[in-house]
């Protein structure tokens, strides 16, 4: 290697030093002034010595150093910013999932609630009569049927029966407030539901918990396919 190659090697090197001390120096919360001085006085002493016609190639050598350690840092700096905005957003989602199953068990429970008092309810709380009036089943089912919920049970008992706790459909054979088919299922909550509306509401009750979740899940089945 020639006096100018190894003379120009040097000021590149020290060039690059240079840039590298500045980075660390701020990464450290230092200004490393002494560094930068005495390599920028060391620059100067070997460019002196190098002839003019081969200055400039040394120099670009050095600015090309220097872009390299600029890079490399930007580099580590792009690579710290990814994980650290990757860790919030796995932080961020953990908690959006915890949330998320918080409400879902308080959606269960409060289903399980309202599951337990419809069982309450059984036939037994209620007068056993020869007839109902529609009045009186109505109000059966407002014992029965969680008020944010009975509407959407009245509305399928109104497409289905009209309140008609002995309707029989004549194709099919299906009976009752809801249209069960075979009516005989209706038998799991009482021997009694051909003629107890409240048997009927309790079994209605319980199929549309199960099946939908809750009567207004039903219900909006049901919009969408006129049979739930």
């Amino acid at each position: 290697m020639s006096p100018i190659s190894v003379r120009g090697f040097a000021v590149a090197s020290a060039t690059a030093v240079t840039a590298v001390g500045s980075v660390v120096g701020v990464a450290s919360g230092s200004t490393a002034q002494n560094n930068d001085a005495e390599a920028t006085a060391a620059d100067s002493t070997l460019l002196a010595d190098i002839p003019a016609g081969q200055q400039a190639q040394v120099q670009t050598e050095s600015l090309t150093a220097q872009a390299n350690v600029q890079a490399i840092a930007a580099d580590a700096s792009a690579k710290k910013d990814a994980e650290e905005a990757a860790r919030k957003a796995a932080a961020q989602t953990a908690i959006e999932k915890k949330v998320a199953a918080e409400k879902a068990a308080q959606a269960a429970k409060e289903r399980e609630e309202a599951e337990a008092k419809a069982s309450r309810s059984s036939s037994a709380d209620f007068p056993v009569q020869g007839s109902y009036t529609i009045e009186q089943i109505q109000a059966m089912a407002r014992q029965m049927v969680p008020a944010d919920q009975f509407q959407c049970f009245s509305n399928i008992v109104d497409h289905e029966s009209d309140w008609n706790y002995r309707a029989v459909n004549p194709s099919s054979g299906a009976y009752g407030l809801f249209q069960a088919l075979p009516g005989s299922k209706m038998s799991s909550v009482g021997s009694d539901w051909q003629t107890n509306p409240a048997t009927q509401i309790k079994w209605g009750l319980n199929y549309m918990n199960e099946r939908y979740d809750s009567p207004c899940g039903a219900w909006s089945f049901w919009q969408a396919n006129h049979w739930y």
